[in-house]
Parts: C-alpha cells; sequence; structure tokens
C-alpha cells in the first residue's frame, strides 16, 4: 500500500516514517512530497485564502497518481480538503492529517485541549475540532502556545517543544482531561510532558485513518 504524504515541513517526514515503524507498517510505502512555500504563502497573507486552497487542491490532485490514500498534513491548509476534491480524488481518498486527530481527540468526551503554535491554523483547527465534538459530549479549547512558532523557524528545536510540553502540563493542570498537538512539528513534546498522559499526536494516529480508508477504498 503506498499513501502520499503533503507535507508543508522537511522535519515532518522523519516524524512519519518513525509513525509507521512504531506502528509495524511494514507494507505500508510512505511516498513524502513538501511544498514549504504554500504555507509561507498563507501565513503572509494572514490565513488560508481562496487561491492558495486552489492551489493545494490542484497538488493534492497530482498526487493522487499511483497512490492508495493521499494525506495532507498541514493544519493550515487542512481546509483545502473538501467534497469537490474528494469526489475528484476518487477512489484515492484525501485526508486532513488533523481531521484525524480531532476525532480521535473528542470521541470519549471530557475537557479537550488543543494546543497550535501557528497563528494561521488557529480558525481552521478550532472549526475542524468544534465539528467534530458536535458528535460527543467534549469540550474544546483551542490555545496557541505564543512564541514556539519563532523558535521552530529559528531551527531551535529543543525550545520548540519545550515551550509546547510546558503548555500542555498548564492545560492538565488546569483540568484538561485529553491534550492534542494539532500540528505535526509539534509531535516530540508529547514525550517531554510529565503533568497528565501523553498527548496525542497526529502521526500515528492520521497514518491509521490514511491505512484503513485506503484499505475500504481498494
Amino acid at each position: 500500500m503506498r499513501i502520499v504524504c503533503l507535507h508543508t515541513a522537511d522535519s515532518n517526514i522523519a516524524l512519519f516514517d518513525a509513525a509507521a515503524r512504531a506502528a509495524g507498517f511494514e507494507a505500508l510505502e510512505l511516498t513524502h512530497v513538501v511544498r514549504a512555500d504554500l504555507l509561507a504563502a498563507a501565513e503572509q497573507a494572514g490565513g488560508l485564502t481562496d487561491a492558495i486552497a486552489a492551489q493545494t487542491r490542484e497538488v493534492l490532485l497530482t498526487l493522487k497518481d499511483n497512490a492508495h490514500a493521499v494525506l495532507l498534513n498541514c493544519s493550515t491548509l487542512g481546509p483545502s480538503v473538501n467534497e469537490a476534491l474528494a469526489a475528484q480524488a476518487a477512489p484515492v481518498p484525501v485526508l486532513q492529517a488533523d481531521a484525524a486527530l480531532a476525532q480521535r481527540a473528542v470521541e470519549n468526551g471530557g475537557k479537550v485541549v488543543v494546543l497550535c503554535t501557528v497563528s494561521t491554523t488557529l480558525d481552521p483547527t478550532t472549526r475542524l475540532f468544534a465539528q467534530a465534538a458536535t458528535r460527543t459530549a467534549a469540550d474544546v479549547e483551542v490555545q496557541l502556545v505564543c512564541g514556539a512558532w519563532d523558535r521552530f523557524r529559528a531551527d531551535d528545536t529543543t525550545g520548540y517543544l519545550s515551550m509546547i510540553a510546558t503548555a500542555a502540563d498548564a492545560a492538565y493542570e488546569n483540568g484538561a482531561d485529553v491534550v492534542a498537538l494539532a500540528q505535526t512539528s509539534m509531535a516530540g513534546a508529547a514525550l517531554m510532558v510529565t503533568g497528565g498522559a501523553k498527548p496525542l499526536t497526529t502521526p500515528a494516529i492520521a497514518l491509521a485513518a490514511a491505512v484503513h480508508a485506503a484499505t475500504l477504498a481498494a
């Protein structure tokens, strides 16, 4: 089975490869495409525009050739995956990585705190988790870890992950039942959290969803 992942940061490739190995997906072939320019354009525009969404959809459609599923791994660009794209991509599923995360985070209800580090992902992440929570009793709060993205941009990975872990610990201290890290780049912080259960992260959850969707479509 071949899953093609569209990323907006090179560093996310290793996180997905590691998640595939940890999950025992030995027969899974992961292909990675990085388009950092799409996220950069959205950040410059202050969010996802119709033009950037259309461009993202065009890229996703080109990736479905020779793929059993396509996975969009960027919370800011996530809304580009819509019904029109799904119809064009059929029978190849095109999925949002963070949509799978949202469904897992809210499935047992309770207080769910979702952490983000990029301001342009706040609105789409809030909408995505709110929609998922309509089917459960989850109370969702989306928070921005202010200043963390500057650390990421400066290649200060340790500082970036430390800030996220601190925010997750604070969320647990303030009564969170579940903490979800909305962006793949945040995944490493889960191992640094001491205030509660290991936060939910995108790579393993999204890959499992992609494999399931591809199996159903086969």
